[in-house]
């Protein structure tokens, strides 16, 4: 709002008395006729009155439109004092919708144009808008030296529009940045001054506005509403303008206990605020419908969304709210998912570990005792010695059939017990154990053997290891398993991955746990599993 202020005077009180004198779609048509200028240096004025005529109107898309058209023709003429002003114009649009660096960048550039031509008038508009520029990005030491250069650079070339300008800046700087309200009345009396000696009502209407604001602030109420009153006689009609002059009539009335003519003047300014919204909205809402051609096409489809969202930050609000929600949704139904999918795998071990356990006892208590008493019966025929050897070798498969679907010393002495017996069947497999040898849930021993089986059998088949290292580390909170070969190892990018490794992901994923396998060709393996001990 403090930009909106500072451009006020120079940028909008210009461009209404332009506007008195310009009709913008008599303009336009100048430009579709055979009227059409054919010097480019008038062309470029046409385009830039007709972007001045638009921001007036608060079309600034549209503005910007005809002023970078304009831009582009002065260019192309090399008309450097226009091509200063042009671009001052667009710094004070872009200062009005907000874009500090934007406005900031064509002020610099407005400048530089005004410095090559060496002319000390064409640095009255960009110091100008530096100044406003600086000023609304806190930045007042600078602010101040460029309001100074003004007023002195327009006292000397005569130009006290400018003048005026630079004391008006001055003014709202002491008055908002410094608050110093003394000085600010101070220059505010240079800008009455010259004002009237220009002898433009609508200079004048600015000027009580500024004056008014700061006599509230000084809590002069009599003088904040005398003044304001000032300017409403002189111009009752601005919507820019009028809207401050009623809420410091209302202001000041209701501090001094005028209730009827404070709800008044509260009544007007509501009204006319209103509007002045309704006519922003409209306006922002035709300028969305312009088609942009040029290569600033990003810039000013930029600058419109920043004046829409003016008008429609309750439905981002809204729309933010409702996203918010949606995710959290989504998060909630990923994580029951997640859940499920879990129940269902430990369901699934459950199921296995035990079937694997009824088959395993059915196979040893039933086959093979009746096997075993079959074999005693036959040991007295001579002829039939054969069919004793071979029903031995099938008791050794079905106790080692037994063994590997359900090890009884994974049910008598726990997980300990059941590696070492397991890996004392090789003789280049080493087992250590460390920690307390104490019994886990039945389902976390099973899943940690059968990941210890899978990785050991793979190290000895298809890496042929020539020594491989299993270590067991059990406390009171993790079970960790560590299998590590010096076998041939594997490329991990471009590895196939097989069954058995994707049940051992399964197993550990069941108990969310932890896997890492670190390998590569001729440096071998080494795979880390660690489980969270449920208590």
């Amino acid at each position: 709002m403090k930009q909106i202020f500072l451009i006020g005077l120079l940028l909008l009180v210009i461009l209404k008395i332009a506007a008195q004198t310009e009709n913008v779609d008599s303009l336009v048509n100048v430009l579709n006729s055979e009227n059409h200028p054919k010097d480019k240096n008038q062309e470029a004025l046409l385009y830039a009155k007709i972007g001045s005529a638009y921001a007036y109107q608060s079309k600034h898309a549209l503005a910007i439109e005809y002023y970078l058209k304009a831009l582009s023709i002065a260019e192309s003429a090399n008309d450097l004092a226009q091509c200063s002003s042009i671009l001052a114009n667009i710094a004070g649009i872009h200062a009005l919708l907000g874009n500090g660096d934007q406005a900031l960048s064509y002020a610099e550039r407005a400048m530089t144009f005004a410095k090559k031509i060496k002319m000390p008038k064409a640095k009255l508009h960009p110091l100008y808008q530096l100044a406003t520029i600086y000023s609304g990005q806190g930045k007042i030491g600078k602010a101040l030296e460029c309001e100074k250069e003004l007023i002195n650079l327009s006292r000397t070339v005569g130009n006290k529009v400018f003048e005026l300008a630079g004391f008006d800046a001055m003014t709202t700087t002491y008055y908002l940045d410094i608050i110093d309200y003394d000085k600010a009345l101070e220059y505010s009396d240079s800008c009455m001054l010259l004002a009237k000696a220009i002898g433009n009502p609508v200079y004048l209407a600015n000027t009580l506005r500024v004056r008014s604001s700061i006599f509230r602030h000084r809590k002069n109420f009599k003088e904040c509403e005398a003044t304001a009153l000032e300017g409403l006689a002189i111009d009752s009609t601005d919507l820019d303008n009028v809207p401050d002059l009623f809420f410091n009539i209302a202001f000041s009335n209701a501090c001094m206990g005028n209730t009827n003519e404070a709800e008044d003047y509260v009544r007007r300014y509501n009204k006319l605020t209103e509007k002045k919204w309704d006519q922003g909205y409209k306006d922002a809402v035709a300028s969305q419908e312009v088609k942009y051609e040029t290569q600033k096409k990003e810039m000013r489809i930029a600058s419109l969304e920043k004046e829409r969202r003016l008008y429609s930050w309750l439905g981002v609000a809204g729309g933010l709210i409702v996203i918010s929600m949606g995710i959290t949704l989504w998060q909630t139904i990923r994580n029951v998912r997640k859940e499920r999918q879990l129940i269902a795998a430990q369901s699934i071990q459950d199921g296995e570990l035990n079937e694997r356990a009824r088959l395993a006892e059915d196979l040893h208590d039933r086959l093979g005792g009746s096997l075993s008493a079959v074999k005693i019966e036959l040991q007295n025929a001579e002829n039939l010695q054969k069919v004793g050897d071979k029903l031995d070798q099938c008791i050794k498969e079905i106790r080692e059939i037994t063994h590997n679907l359900m090890p009884r010393s994974l049910r008598l002495s726990g997980l300990k017990g059941a590696l070492e017996d397991f890996t004392a069947q090789f003789p280049n497999v080493h087992f250590h154990f460390f920690g307390e040898e104490k019994r886990v849930k039945e389902r976390l021993e099973f899943a940690v053997y059968c990941c210890a089986n899978e990785l050991i059998t793979n190290s000895l088949r298809h890496s042929n290891a020539e020594n491989v290292n299993v270590q067991l580390v059990q406390s009171e909170k993790h079970v960790s398993l560590t299998v590590q070969d010096d076998g041939c190892g594997f490329d991990e990018a471009t590895v196939k991955r097989g069954i058995g490794l994707k049940n051992i992901q399964d197993r550990v994923a069941s108990f969310n746990g932890k896997l890492d396998t670190a390998s590569a060709p001729g440096k071998g393996t080494e795979t880390v599993i660690e489980l969270k001990v449920d208590n």
